[in-house]
């Protein structure tokens, strides 16, 4: 049938065709009153993993934004959805793996429609080897001590134990609760997400690889510092930029102290003149005492630019920026 157009409709039928569509346009069918939301949330970032015995592995990440909420996350394994976990969690342990094995993982967000966000970074772990009639935990974590890092980090450190095999991994607990995990080489980390002006209790135990876990170590109290954080305590320090010349163009040379995180810290965010210029990734390892870097900026002399660095910390969120330092090629 031919559709005739609606400006050669008589005007009450043109009228009435148009309140009709208005009418069921704006109609909601779910109950609510916006219409279906069909904007999916954001990728989860920050993804981390680490074998926590040969048959488990952590893994933790940030929450994710949505336009409504996030309800929830899904953990593939490869291309496997092996855990599903409510939208106020950002871990998981996940279990039954095996010995000896490379995994893939993956995350992903899920608001209250269904609408499911691209998959995070993708990022792979081994396990170790399984440990055979192994039926003896570690020894306690010995001397744990914690400091403030500002308002919104604190840094623990404590004695490593002992195992018949090998320690495997640290549970990190804020009161009963399991916050993260470290590798069996690390006895220190740095904990973030914390709020300003409260007090914490946090203890640490021992894992080996056939899932013996130690005693927890002493307990330790810490008090965030209050007020706002300006992440002084997660930042670079020492932080120094010049500029060089060579083969006719310009570039920005910067020198500074990785933060003290407990481990190393592979990969920072440059800002250039107050935008996003570019990520720093270390390969293999991963300077600790002193780390150097050198960019092209351009071919003209004279300009004048602003430049700082943030690291991403261990846990996956992003530390504080160092100061800005002004540079002037030529």
């Amino acid at each position: 049938m031919r559709r005739i157009p609606r400006s050669s409709l008589p005007l009450p039928l043109a009228l009435l065709t148009a309140l009709a569509m208005t009418a069921v346009g704006g109609c909601d069918w779910g109950g609510g009153g916006g219409g279906r939301d069909t904007t999916p949330p954001a990728a989860p970032r920050g993804l981390t993993v680490e074998a926590g015995s040969a048959t488990t592995v952590h893994v933790m990440w940030n929450q994710a934004t949505d336009d409504t909420g996030v309800t929830g996350y899904e953990v593939y394994r490869n291309a496997e959805k092996v855990k599903a976990v409510p939208g106020r969690e950002h871990m998981v342990d996940v279990v039954g793996l095996r010995p000896s094995t490379k995994y893939a993982f993956t995350v992903r967000a899920r608001d209250a429609e269904g609408n499911v966000s691209p998959d995070s970074r993708k990022l792979t772990v081994t396990t170790p080897e399984a440990a055979a009639a192994d039926h003896e935990a570690p020894t306690r974590p010995a001397r744990l001590r914690g400091e403030a890092e500002g308002s919104r980090s604190a840094m623990l450190t404590w004695g490593g134990s002992k195992d018949d095999r090998r320690v495997a991994s640290y549970e990190i607990y804020q009161g009963g609760t399991k916050i993260h995990s470290v590798g069996g080489g690390q006895t220190a980390t740095l904990v973030t997400g914390l709020r300003p002006g409260t007090e914490y209790t946090f203890t640490v135990k021992a894992r080996d690889a056939a899932d013996n876990f130690s005693p927890a170590s002493a307990k330790v109290r810490l008090t965030t510092a209050a007020g706002k954080d300006s992440g002084r305590g997660t930042a670079p320090t020492g932080f120094r930029a010049t500029t060089h010349r060579a083969d006719g163009a310009y570039y920005i040379d910067l020198a500074w102290v990785p933060p003290r995180t407990g481990g190393a810290v592979a990969e920072y965010q440059i800002q250039l003149d107050g935008r996003t210029a570019t990520a720093l990734v270390f390969g293999g390892t991963a300077p600790r005492d002193k780390a150097e870097h050198s960019f092209y900026i351009g071919k003209k002399a004279g300009e004048r630019h602003r430049v700082r660095i943030r690291p991403k910390l261990p846990d996956g969120t992003w530390g504080g920026y160092s100061p800005t330092r002004t540079v002037t090629t030529g």
